[in-house]
This record gives structure tokens, sequence and C-alpha cells, in this order.
């Protein structure tokens, strides 16, 4: 998959440039504009008839995607496509293979190459419980190839070793390295949630994590009061 990230910083896109017959994944609804390319919608699955369906419902519940996703195809050597994701913010590439499989937050997917996929796992239940997003499964990574993802605001790659374990609050993780090993706890207590940061993943190990430097929800919730309400008057 070649492509090329245009625009600013702070609201780029994507542009895939595809040979004839050359595939790729996107993100459902996500395409902006493209040129000697066909679209074509599929189940979010690997499998087919029923035990398909089941399975795009499953990774829908787990990943916060759409059922369905995009495969966009050259029709000639001269293909393009421009992907421009749900919210503003960085855009960047995970190449996973054999050695190197990462876990995606709900919303991170934006495209991949035909010969890399993500899938379901389960979580412990304490993480199902705890998790906010995701409920008994995450999304994993499989194949090879490269799978760009992106962030609400920019897009920080942190380390983590067996000296340094790292916190993050649960709504600015977007990636990490599937080898990691993590625990999900309310960052003040066990029901206080007196600091205000909610939930947060505490992570053990040796690889990196995502993070992205802003909260959506927090957009959100500080908008409310500029919202029109409904009057009974």
């Amino acid at each position: 998959m070649y492509y090329t990230i245009k625009g600013d910083s702070d609201c780029p896109l994507v542009e895939i440039t595809l040979n004839q017959n050359e595939k790729v994944k996107i993100e459902r609804g996500s395409m902006a504009y493209m040129s000697n390319v066909s679209l074509e919608g599929k189940m979010n699955s690997k499998g087919s008839g029923f035990m398909g369906v089941l399975g795009a419902i499953g990774r829908s519940i787990a990943s916060g995607e759409s059922m369905f996703i995009t495969e966009a195809t050259g029709l000639n050597d001269e293909g393009v496509i421009g992907i421009a994701p749900k919210t503003p913010g960085k855009i960047s590439a995970l190449t996973v293979d054999y050695n190197h499989q990462y876990c995606l937050n709900s919303g991170a997917f934006v495209a991949s190459d035909i010969t890399a996929d993500y899938e379901i796992i389960t979580q412990k239940v304490s993480k199902a419980i705890l998790g906010g997003t995701g409920g008994f499964f995450i999304m994993k990574t499989s194949g090879e190839g490269d799978v760009l993802i992106s962030a609400y605001g920019d897009l920080l790659e942190l380390e983590v070793d067996e000296y340094h374990p790292l916190t993050v609050d649960n709504e600015h993780v977007v990636a990490w390295d599937a080898n990691l090993d993590y625990e999900i706890k309310v960052a003040s207590g066990t029901f206080g949630f007196v600091s205000g940061e909610g939930f947060v993943n505490e992570f053990h190990g040796n690889g990196k994590i995502y993070i992205q430097t802003r909260n959506i929800h927090n957009l959100a919730d500080a908008l409310i009061p500029y919202m029109p309400r409904s009057s009974n008057d």
C-alpha cells in the first residue's frame, strides 16, 4: 500500500495510490474522493453465511466499528483514493508482521493492506467489566502489512519496559503492542473517581503504546453547557 498523508497536522487525510486490481481495506464511509477506483462494501468478518454475520456483529460490538468494511480496488495503474477519518488529528501507520502485532482501541482503524486484518480476542472478566469500551473483547491485528490508525489530536509513541510501567487514561489509549500486559482500574480508589480521571490502563512488559493527546468525551462534556435545551414553556 503506497500512501501519502496530506493536509495540515490538525485535519489530515490519507491519499492511497493503487495499481490495477490492487486492493486495500478502508473504514466504512471514510472516502473523501477517488479516481479509477471501485468500492465494494463487505461484511466485516472472515467467515461467510450465518457465521459471517455473527462474526461481523461480534467485531462491531468489540471494536465500535461498523459491521461492514469497504474494499477499494484500483481499476488501472493510476487509481487514487482519499480517506478522511471521523475525527481531526494525527494519522500514522503500524507495520504488522509475524513478530509485531497490536491491539486497537475503538475507532482507531482507518485503512490497511488487504493482507493485514484485525480480529476479536477475549479479555479477562475484570478487564471486560471495567473496560468501558470493548466489553469482553478487544481488537488485535493479524497478518502482514501496514495498518493506518488515527487519533483525536496528536499521536504520541510511548515506551514501556519492565522497570517503567505506564498508566494511561483509557480514553487516550489508541493502540499498544499485543505482547504488553495491562490492567484496567479506577484512577483514584475503587469507587471514588476522586481525581476525575475515571478508568486507566496500567501497562507492564516491553513494548510501545500509542496515545492521543485529546479526549473527545471531555470535549463533549465541555460543550454540554452551551448546547440548546428543550423547554416546557
